[in-house]
C-alpha cells in the first residue's frame, strides 16, 4: 500500500515541467527519429527524384562504396577530422592554459581568440579564399616582401587542398575549444596547484598528469562536438573550394547534398546519409558509455 501511494506522487511530479517538454519529445520523436527511418529506409529503394517502395537491397551501398568520389570524400574527412581533432584540442588548451594565468587584457584576449567563432562557415570560408589566393592572398604578400619564390597556394593544389580547408576550420573553432577548456582549468581547485609547487612538479607534468585526468567530462564534450562537426562539414567546403579542384576536396555531407539535390538520385543520396549517420553513431555510442554506462 506504502508504494501504492507513492507513485501517484511521482508520476505528478514537476507536473508542469514534463507538460512543457511534451512539444521537444514529439518533435524529436516526429522529426528526427522518424526522419532517421524514412532516410534508412529508402536507401535500399531504387528512389530518383522521388521516393518510390523499388527495393533494390544493398545495390545503392555497393554502388556508392564503388564510387571514386565517395572514397575521395571519405579520405578527406578522414585526413580533415583527425587533424581537426589533433589540432583543435592541442591549440585550444594551449591558449587556455595561457588564459588561466591570470594575465592582463585577458577578456579582451578571450573575446579576439573567440570572436571567429560567432561568425558563418560560409564568412569564413570567402574570406579564407581570398587569403589564400595567390594573386591576393598570403602569396602575393609574401612575394611583394621580396621572396619572389614563395608559394602558398592550398586551394590550389589537389594534393593539399583538404589542408587549405583545415586552416579556415581551425582558425574559426579553436577559440571555442580555448573557452570549453578554459572553463575546465577554472574548475580544478586553487589547492591542487600549490601542492603540485611545494612537492616541485614541473608545470607540464601537473597539466599532462594531474590536471588533464581531472578535466577528463569536459575533454569527452568537446570531442563529440568537434567530431559531430567534423562529420557534417559541408558549407565551409562549398564556399572555400566547391569541391574543387575537381573532386579533391569533396566531402560526404557535399556528395550527399549534391546527389540529392542536384543529381537527382535520392537513393544514392540517402545511402550516403546513412553512413554518415553510422559514422554519427560510432563517436556517439562511445561516449554515451563512457559517460553513463560505467556509472553505478
Amino acid at each position: 500500500m506504502a508504494s501504492a501511494t507513492k507513485r501517484p506522487s511521482r508520476l505528478f511530479r514537476n507536473l508542469s515541467a514534463k507538460i512543457a517538454s511534451v512539444p521537444m519529445v514529439l518533435t524529436a520523436l516526429v522529426i528526427f527519429v522518424g526522419g532517421t527511418a524514412w532516410t534508412v529506409f529508402y536507401s535500399f529503394t531504387n528512389s530518383k527524384l522521388l521516393p518510390r517502395l523499388t527495393f533494390v537491397g544493398l545495390d545503392q551501398y555497393e554502388r556508392l562504396w564503388a564510387t571514386p568520389r565517395w572514397l575521395v570524400s571519405i579520405e578527406n574527412l578522414a585526413i580533415y577530422g583527425v587533424l581537426s581533432l589533433i589540432f583543435s584540442l592541442v591549440i585550444g588548451f594551449v591558449l587556455a592554459a595561457l588564459l588561466d594565468q591570470k594575465i592582463r587584457f585577458e577578456d579582451t584576449l578571450r573575446t579576439i581568440f573567440l570572436y571567429p567563432f560567432a561568425l558563418s562557415f560560409v564568412v569564413t570560408g570567402v574570406v579564407w579564399q581570398w587569403l589564400l589566393n595567390p594573386d591576393f592572398g598570403v602569396q602575393a604578400v609574401v612575394r611583394s616582401l621580396g621572396w619572389t619564390s614563395f608559394t602558398f597556394d592550398p586551394l590550389y593544389n589537389s594534393s593539399i587542398v583538404i589542408y587549405g580547408v583545415l586552416i579556415a576550420a581551425l582558425w574559426q573553432g579553436t577559440g571555442f575549444v580555448m573557452c570549453l577548456m578554459l572553463a575546465g582549468l577554472r574548475g580544478i581547485d586553487e589547492d591542487i596547484w600549490k601542492a603540485a609547487r611545494v612537492d616541485g612538479i614541473p608545470a607540464w607534468k601537473t597539466y599532462l598528469f594531474i590536471v588533464l585526468p581531472m578535466m577528463r567530462p569536459v575533454l569527452i564534450t568537446t570531442l563529440v562536438i568537434i567530431a559531430a562537426g567534423i562529420v557534417k562539414v559541408y558549407d565551409l567546403v562549398v564556399a572555400q573550394t566547391s569541391g574543387g579542384p575537381g573532386i579533391a576536396s569533396e566531402v560526404p555531407a557535399k556528395y550527399v547534398y549534391d546527389y540529392m539535390f542536384f543529381a537527382q538520385n535520392l537513393g544514392q543520396g540517402f545511402a550516403a546519409s546513412t553512413m554518415m549517420l553510422l559514422s554519427v553513431a560510432i563517436v556517439i555510442v562511445p561516449w554515451v558509455y563512457l559517460e553513463f554506462g560505467r556509472r553505478r
